[in-house]
């Protein structure tokens, strides 16, 4: 499986699962379990891979040979 999320795309990931986990603890009923959507963006974050991506052929994956 080749990376297909580069630094930036991760910490933004990253910050927004964490605000939407947060919305288990902020809102309340039946709303609160939307924040379990937050584990998206974090599990795409940690594995570097977003099968979106792949399927549109998007990369922010820095090239190897650019600086």
């Amino acid at each position: 499986m080749t990376r297909n999320i580069g630094p930036v795309d991760k910490a933004l990931r990253v910050v927004l699962g964490l605000v939407l986990l947060s919305l288990l603890f902020v809102l309340e009923g039946d709303l609160r379990w939307l924040g379990l959507i937050g584990l998206v963006p974090l599990l795409t974050a940690l594995i570097g891979n977003c099968p979106l991506y792949s399927v549109l052929g998007i990369s922010t994956c820095p090239s190897p040979g650019r600086k």
